[in-house]
């Protein structure tokens, strides 16, 4: 079990806190790892209560993570396999560059959660910030593999210049869902505000709820009675569109058709 000493004024970058990390360690070797307080550097032992035997190989070990971790920013950072499970609510970077194992947090999770990840599965029973599995600025390597379920809402740019891999969006999504997308499946089963799919070149994004409008520069193709992502049968009716056509892209934009009746003059061209 880790759980933070105090409550943390300033950001607190760990990314020692992954199974890949504590393989292998004793608990005493675990609490000198330097983690990052603003601009000083610490031992981690410092900062968090450790407890618990010493690990074992990193694909059975679990780390149970606990309290308010809101400054606490890159937990799982690169981690390829193992579990971590948080029970409360997570600051930034959490699970960047995972390929493997799994995150579950009980509790929301700050902007760029599995930026750039290749693999694995992070799940968040609360809502998520802005740039859900997508890359930093001045970056174009999105998420790639594995996937992310956020039970809650997210922030803006979900699966910005997203490769592969699968995003599912229980709650509602802000502004520029898919942004630049060129690859896997997006999921937002609630509303979607505007401009979803701007810039994209491929892939799939399935909203089930409401949309203000669709942006000028996708076509209606069909209207379909159902639509898959990740192999789960999702049922509908659903418009169709494709786009972005000012970008040449070739992806698939599928919005609920009984909840949107606005779209509805779409059909005349079909």
């Amino acid at each position: 079990m880790i759980k933070p000493k105090r409550r943390f004024r300033v950001p607190v970058y760990a990314e020692c806190l992954s199974p890949d990390r504590f393989a292998d360690r004793s608990v005493k070797e675990i609490m000198k790892f330097e983690v990052w307080e603003g601009n000083k550097k610490r031992p981690l032992g410092d900062l968090f209560e450790i407890h618990g035997e010493a690990a074992g190989s990193p694909e059975d070990l679990t780390l149970k993570i606990s309290g308010d971790l809101r400054k606490v920013r890159m937990i799982g950072v690169g981690m390829t396999t193992g579990k971590i499970l948080i029970d409360g609510d997570v600051g930034m970077r959490l699970g960047e560059r995972m390929q493997g194992g799994e995150i579950l947090v009980n509790g929301n999770v700050d902007s760029w959660t599995g930026c750039m990840m290749s693999g694995g599965r992070i799940e968040v029973k609360g809502s998520a910030g802005d740039y859900l599995g997508a890359p930093y600025r001045g970056s174009r390597n999105g998420l790639k593999g594995g996937s992310i379920i956020i039970l809650g809402n997210v922030g803006n740019e979900a699966g910005c210049f997203m490769r592969g891999g699968v995003i599912k969006i229980y709650g509602n999504a802000r502004d520029f869902v898919g942004i630049h997308m060129r690859g896997g499946e997006i999921l937002v089963a609630g509303n979607c505000q505007d401009r979803a799919g701007a810039g994209m070149i491929d892939g799939k994004i399935v909203i089930c709820g409401h949309v203000s409008s669709i942006l000028p520069t996708f076509t209606i193709e069909e209207i379909r009675k159902s639509v898959k992502v990740n192999g789960e049968k999702i049922a509908g009716p659903f418009y169709r569109f494709s786009g972005d056509i000012a970008d040449q892209g070739q992806g698939r934009l599928y919005v609920a058709k009984e909840r949107n009746p606005h779209l509805r003059f779409y059909e005349e061209y079909l």
